[in-house]
C-alpha cells in the first residue's frame, strides 16, 4: 500500500512509523497524512514476539502517543 500512495502522490512527502509500513491503510488527501490500522499495528507487534496487553502498552506510547508535527500519522481504531 506504501509504495502505491508514495507513487500516486509523489509530490508529497509523508512521515512514516518505522516497522509499520504493512499496517497502512490509506492517506488523508487534506492533512496528507498516512492512515495506520491499530489493528494490524498490534498484530505486527504481536508477531515480533510480543502479547497483545505488551503490544497494547506499547503502541500506545511509543507509537502513537508521540506527536511529530502536522504530518504526524493518523491511527484508525478498527478493532471493534
Amino acid at each position: 500500500m506504501l509504495d502505491l500512495i508514495i507513487d500516486f502522490y509523489s509530490e508529497y512527502q509523508f512521515l512514516k512509523a518505522d516497522g509499520f509500513d504493512d499496517a497502512i491503510i490509506g492517506v488523508d488527501k487534506q492533512s496528507m497524512r498516512l492512515i495506520y490500522s491499530v489493528e494490524k499495528c498490534l498484530e505486527i507487534l504481536i508477531r515480533d514476539g510480543m502479547t497483545y496487553d505488551e503490544a497494547l502498552d506499547y503502541f500506545h506510547f511509543n507509537v502513537s502517543g508521540p506527536y511529530i508535527g502536522d504530518k504526524t500519522p493518523i491511527w484508525c481504531q478498527d478493532d471493534f
